[in-house]
């Protein structure tokens, strides 16, 4: 088990966040990061090689992307497709905490072969 420890967090792109993937003890074909936008903050508006995926855990925010903003909350999940651009933005009073994941075919490549090699 990793815990959270907030005093970890780090400024990146708009908002503050802890690298949890790669972690040396786990072969995961993704990355994943423990992300905390502030209230009043957004994050940069962004694109990418890698699929992605927002997890929300609490508050609410909401995505913008080129069709516009989606109020996201807490339970709610969304996926961006490589090179879409998003952006999360907190108008909020209390702070939105979101998981992000993401993947690319070169990953799921390095995990395979790690896993090849485990065996």
């Amino acid at each position: 088990m990793r815990r959270l420890d907030p005093g970890e967090l780090v400024r990146d792109s708009g908002l503050v966040a802890r690298r949890l993937m790669p972690w040396p003890l786990v072969n995961a074909p993704f990355d994943g990061s423990w992300c905390v936008v502030q209230p009043g903050a957004a994050s940069s508006t962004h694109a990418h090689r890698e699929h992605e995926v927002w997890v929300a855990v609490s508050g609410e925010a909401e995505i913008v992307t080129d069709e516009g903003r989606l109020p996201f909350a807490a339970g709610d999940i969304v996926h961006f497709r490589p090179y879409e651009e998003h952006q999360l933005v907190n108008d909020g009073e209390a702070d939105f905490q979101f998981f992000a994941a993401w993947w690319d075919v070169e990953m799921a490549e390095r995990f395979s072969a790690r896993d090849e090699d485990a065996r």
